[in-house]
């Protein structure tokens, strides 16, 4: 799977539970959307990240990527209810960095 480098990255810091890291792969005004609820800027998604890492221990495990769409497939494991499931993430890129990210069921 030919991932561009910054979402390597991301699934990386993801693995690694490092909310510093994944939020280093944003802009300073990125927007993530997520379970309903929006987070803008990159200290709102560092401590949203945070905040999951701690409540699901989610890994990710990269499944499909669509080039063309910049979307995401990855199966999501961790302490949660119905863990794993398959998830999809929709980027926007920016200059080498995350600009948004909308994560669907």
């Amino acid at each position: 799977m030919n991932l561009p480098n910054i979402i390597s990255e991301l699934v990386k810091a993801q693995n690694q539970f490092d909310s510093h890291a994944y939020a280093d792969c944003f802009t300073e005004t990125a927007v993530v959307f997520d379970e309903g609820k929006t987070h803008n800027g990159k200290t709102e998604i560092q401590n949203w990240i945070d905040t999951a890492n701690k409540e699901y221990k989610a890994t990710m495990k990269p499944l499909d990527y669509n080039e063309k769409e910049n979307v995401l497939s990855a199966e999501i494991s961790g302490t949660f209810p119905g863990s794993p499931l398959i998830l999809k993430y929709y980027f926007e890129l920016s200059e080498g960095l995350i600009d948004s990210l909308k994560i669907t069921g």
